[in-house]
């Protein structure tokens, strides 16, 4: 019997890589002058939002559903509405996860699966011209 191809869950490394992708997105977001308009929309301690992306990343790409069972549904729209986003946003956001991904996925198609999907989901938050 041939061995089941690795889900995208498997590919970043499980629960564990998960963690490491959501510190290195954090920490591009405080270390880029680009991106501090998204980072003063989070708290200045990141404890809750990097377990929030986490549970969510967790359970989209194949593991449990963490987020959905601490949380709810995710609703993400609705959750991102009290935060002015527009394209530069977007593209702070964007840009740091696709840092962030660059360091933890060697496979240029995952990766460039993975930023559609980021690209995709930050495009839906948009609520400003």
């Amino acid at each position: 019997m041939a061995d089941a191809p690795l889900t995208v869950f498997e590919h970043l490394g499980g629960e564990e890589g998960l963690r490491v992708l959501v510190d290195r997105f954090y920490f591009h977001m405080d270390e880029r002058k680009d991106s501090q308009r998204i980072r003063k929309m989070h708290p200045k301690d990141l404890t809750e939002s990097k377990d929030k992306l986490w549970r969510f990343l967790v359970g989209r790409f194949g593991g449990p559903n963490l987020y959905v069972e601490k949380h709810g549904h995710p609703r993400l729209r609705m959750r991102h509405m009290p935060f002015p986003i527009g394209d530069a946003e977007i593209l702070a956001w964007v840009t740091c996860m696709d840092l962030a991904l660059a360091e933890q996925v060697e496979h240029p198609e995952l990766r460039t699966e993975l930023m559609s999907f980021f690209s995709q989901v930050a495009q839906h938050m948009k609520n400003k011209a």
